[in-house]
């Protein structure tokens, strides 16, 4: 048997930590059917964890079916329990776009897994409840870290580390400092939304000032802030931040990326009401694609979500532990 991760300075009993090493190995295949166990007093030498502590946890993966006792043979593997794949998907809000990344996820997995899904609401203690009472059920944990604004991001870390690293997937945003080798396909916000706007130079270069409308309340990533800026600053725009469209005083020259739906009609039934040409005046850049955004000629930046959860399951099912940048990009339309 290879060597199992236990650790003694975490919340989780060493016989459920022990449980879920083995059941879990044996559910992936590392442990073949017929293999023999360490026997306890083996067992506990090696890891320095009590004998009771052992035969409780081997008598638990025999009530599971996992192993089988043989007298004056000691224990083995019995084989697989269930051949597919158990997965929690843990995501920080429900929307139409994560809809895309759910449906790609569980298309791409298809009948190899069963996958279940629940929602931390950007809070982290949330998150850390969901962890810990779902510790040892999967083989795997796809979390968006996406959270509050002002919350520790060491203590985040620290939630999500509960995680075994072969066990982790990063999906959306890209949590540094995580200890450990896992699965990350993430946005790189700050330098996706700089190339992006890069690349569209040539439809910016007729405004003079870049407008962010960014609810303060709100909980987008500030990168898109600092990339932002950056474009603005190599290229000699005046770039700001506002909270919301409806007390915006328009001006010709001006472009405006908006972040949510609501924003952007207002801004274009301001736009529509002024004598202002909406591409030629005034410029328009949304956040995400929409079936109406397209109906109504709308630029917009987005992350292609389909190929993110796509890319997901694939690493999952190849067990490819790697990082992977979602591919982020500029549909041009007649609003720039």
């Amino acid at each position: 048997m290879h060597e199992i991760l236990i650790k003694h300075d975490v919340k989780e009993p060493l016989v459920q930590q022990i449980t879920r090493a083995i059941a879990r190995d044996i559910d992936r295949g590392i442990l073949l059917r017929d293999t023999r166990l360490p026997s306890i007093n083996d067992f506990s030498k090696q890891y320095g964890v009590a004998r009771d502590t052992i035969e409780r946890a081997y008598k638990r993966l025999k009530s599971q079916g996992h192993i089988v006792s043989v007298a004056g043979n000691g224990y083995f593997v019995a084989g697989k329990k269930d051949a597919r794949l158990q997965v929690l998907l843990i995501f920080n809000k429900l929307s139409s776009y994560k809809k895309i990344v759910y449906d790609s996820f569980l298309a791409t997995l298809g009948k190899k897994a069963k996958v279940d899904l629940q929602i931390h609401h950007y809070d982290p203690h949330i998150l850390k409840e969901i962890i810990e009472a779902n510790l040892g059920k999967y083989h795997y944990y796809v979390v968006m870290p996406h959270f509050f604004h002002k919350v520790n991001l060491a203590e985040c870390r620290a939630i999500i580390e509960m995680i075994p690293a072969n066990e982790l997937v990063i999906l959306d945003k890209k949590m540094k400092g995580l200890k450990g080798k896992h699965i990350e396909v993430y946005q790189d916000f700050k330098k996706d939304i700089y190339r992006t706007l890069t690349a569209a130079n040539d439809l910016l270069k007729k405004y003079k000032k870049l407008f962010m409308v960014l609810d303060k309340q709100s909980n987008h990533p500030l990168e898109i802030i600092e990339g932002t800026k950056q474009y603005c600053v190599e290229n000699k725009k005046t770039f700001t931040v506002i909270g919301d469209c409806k007390n915006e005083v328009l001006k010709a020259g001006t472009a405006y990326i908006v972040t949510t739906e609501s924003d952007l009609a207002e801004l274009l039934k301001s736009i529509r009401s002024s004598k202002f040409i909406l591409g030629k005046d005034i410029g328009v850049i949304s956040f995400n694609e929409t079936v109406l955004k397209e109906l109504l000629d709308i630029t917009v930046i987005t992350t292609d979500f389909e190929a993110m959860g796509k890319t997901a399951a694939n690493c999952i099912l190849n067990k490819e532990i790697k990082e992977v940048n979602n591919p982020f990009y500029m549909i041009r339309r007649n609003s720039l």
